[in-house]
């Protein structure tokens, strides 16, 4: 992914950042969402500013997959 190496983001570290529960720059209620997300099984979004753009991470609520995009590829 571009942005990552335009804003020398390590992927991995940014993972782990989202698999922590720090959903990045989110409204208050998009966080406690996340939250529940978290524990009920539901899609989990994490929205991340780098390099002046925005860096998203959506878990799906059955957790097969992990996606880090843009919001323009979403």
């Amino acid at each position: 992914m571009n942005l990552l190496q335009r804003a020398n983001l390590n992927p991995f570290q940014m993972l782990l950042r989202h698999r922590s529960g720090d959903w990045g720059d989110v409204q208050m209620e998009d966080a406690l969402a996340n939250e529940a997300a978290a524990v009920h099984g539901n899609r989990v979004i994490s929205s991340y500013e780098a390099a002046g753009e925005r860096l998203w991470i959506i878990t799906e609520a059955d957790r097969s997959a992990t996606t880090l995009l843009q919001p323009e590829e979403y």
